[in-house]
């Protein structure tokens, strides 16, 4: 587990804002909101393997939308009551990054759509994986 010192100095402000501080980037302004290429995406922190580009959909929110991680077991959900709202915030298991919030109103048949930052995630396309 890094310190928070290192995470200060590895990540942009924003993405430490974000992953550190449970922060939101504004809607439409992450890189990933409208990005279509085939890979995976990863914790921005650590690496862990978080979303496939298959379970990717443009859910009109302005924040990268996934039905399903790859392995609901990386992802942590926990009650989040801020702003006057009660919400499942999504964290990531390997080093308690704040990835965003899951909500029952994704497409079928998982009915969930996990609205992700883009500062939390960070992407190998699948033309490098090969």
């Amino acid at each position: 587990m890094k310190s928070d010192d290192d995470y200060k100095k590895s990540l942009t402000e924003l993405e430490y804002f974000v992953t550190r501080k449970k922060g939101t980037e504004p809607a439409f302004s992450g890189c990933f909101w409208d990005h279509h290429e085939s890979g995976i995406y990863i914790c921005k922190c650590c690496k862990i393997k978080l979303f496939n580009s298959d379970d990717k959909y443009d859910s009109g929110s302005g924040w990268p939308s996934y039905s399903k991680p790859i392995q609901s077991s990386l992802i942590i959900e926990e009650v989040d009551s801020n702003f006057g709202m009660t919400r499942v915030e999504i964290i990531c298991k390997n080093c308690n990054s704040h990835l965003g919030h899951v909500f029952n109103d994704g497409p079928k048949p998982t009915g969930l759509r996990y609205c992700v930052n883009s500062a939390s995630l960070s992407f190998i396309s699948k033309s490098i994986q090969e």
